[in-house]
């Protein structure tokens, strides 16, 4: 029970009761404009006349917030385990710069969609035709670095550096960047959910990041940092992820994974010492990249031969997930009539001759609309609900968004 000791309240009750019929909901809304939130009265104690009903104080749960992982791929499937191409786009002038990389080949199938992109970028421009080969050069290496560079580091940071053995910051002057196509990281990739196997000479390996071992261990102007490194996710095992090394051959750091920019930055010489060669145009060619500046060398082709053969690039995304749950409550008198014409002969009498004693309905749809009797939202039963004047029913609406 809530006192109020309001003289305000009192004088608008005084002036509802001169006005010779008293409105109840008018009564109710007064009191309930006094009354804290958990002890206001519900408006929908009453029973229901039609085929609408006005959610009460307690029908409504708002403000949760759920972490929702799925596959980050399309079809929301975890598994990619082909990487293609376009002609048209490996041939165009973004073809110097990147490489989309397709679920499907999109020269036979309409439905491929872009997955990811894979860039290579040197500081220098390295790797690219130089002005003094060509006065058309753009210089797409050095403008793929900058790019990088200026949305991951901070404003200190010239280059990109890798830890080697003992936790020493290397700078590279190069680096292979695969950033995650926006709509299919949507809001951020789940650390410690992600693999990429890689192929060369030197065999197959898998690289992941270190997000298990220590967690949230840098903060930068990205957001998140993880070290990528060699090792497994082992899924399907009791086993938590395990990581075999931290650096390659050469003592050269892998790379970097920023899982709210949905970017991987790796290594070339890191790579290299590891995977060793790939398959490009027939040539057996490093994955450290050619520094050739007398054409377009579009390294980032052999990192995507790589991914190719590795045939297996596993990643998901996280969401957190705002939700509303609606109560919808069906008391025992309530809603045991249909206003479908089925539902009555034309005579006006029941079809089916056992409701003229014992009314039922079968609900399979709950609508919810707005104060202007607009439908907002639909949901639909799983199956058909009975309901009867022996039957409640309590239907919870959940609205994710």
């Amino acid at each position: 029970m809530a006192i109020i000791n309001d003289p305000n309240i009192t004088a608008q009750l005084q002036d509802l009761a001169r006005g010779g019929t008293i409105d109840s909901n008018d009564v109710v809304a007064l009191l309930n404009s006094a009354l804290p939130g958990g002890q206001q009265i519900s408006l929908s104690t009453g029973v229901s006349s039609g085929i609408y009903k006005r959610f009460g104080e307690f029908d409504k749960v708002n403000a949760k917030v759920e972490v929702v992982t799925t596959g980050l791929w399309t079809g929301d499937t975890g598994s990619l385990t082909a990487a293609f191409t376009s002609s048209t786009q490996v041939a165009a002038d973004s073809g110097n710069y990147y490489y989309n990389v397709y679920n499907a080949n999109p020269a036979t199938d309409t439905s491929a969609e872009v997955q990811f992109g894979v860039a290579y970028g040197h500081v220098n421009g390295s790797g690219s035709i130089s002005l003094a080969n060509s006065d058309d050069a753009l210089l797409a290496s050095k403008a793929t670095y900058a790019q990088y560079k200026s949305i991951l580091l901070d404003p200190t940071d010239d280059k990109f550096s890798f830890e080697d053995g003992a936790g020493n910051s290397d700078d590279s002057n190069d680096i292979y960047v695969i950033n995650i196509n926006r709509a299919r990281y949507r809001e951020k990739m789940d650390p410690g959910n992600w693999s990429l196997t890689l192929s060369g000479s030197n065999g197959s390996f898998t690289f992941i990041d270190d997000s298990g071992k220590k967690f949230g261990d840098t903060l930068g102007k990205a957001g998140r940092v993880f070290k990528v490194v060699s090792g497994s996710l082992n899924l399907g095992t009791e086993n938590a992820a395990t990581i075999n090394t931290v650096t390659s051959s050469g003592d050269v750091g892998f790379g970097l994974f920023y899982p709210d920019r949905g970017i991987i930055v790796l290594s070339p010489a890191a790579l290299e010492d590891t995977v060793g060669n790939v398959g490009v145009n027939g040539s057996n060619v490093s994955l450290a990249g050619s520094l050739s500046v007398a054409a377009e060398q579009q390294n980032h082709e052999r990192l995507v031969n790589s991914i190719n053969l590795g045939g297996d690039f596993q990643a998901r995304r996280t969401e957190n997930v705002s939700t509303q749950h609606f109560f919808v409550r069906a008391t025992n008198r309530e809603f045991n009539y249909s206003n479908n014409p089925t539902y009555v002969n034309t005579n006006g009498t029941f079809a089916e001759t056992t409701f003229e004693t014992d009314p039922k309905t079968y609900i399979t749809t709950v609508g919810l609309m707005n104060d202007a009797n607009e439908m907002i939202a639909v949901a639909k039963t799983s199956q058909p609900i009975e309901k009867s004047f022996d039957k409640e029913v309590l239907i919870k609406v959940k609205l994710s968004f």
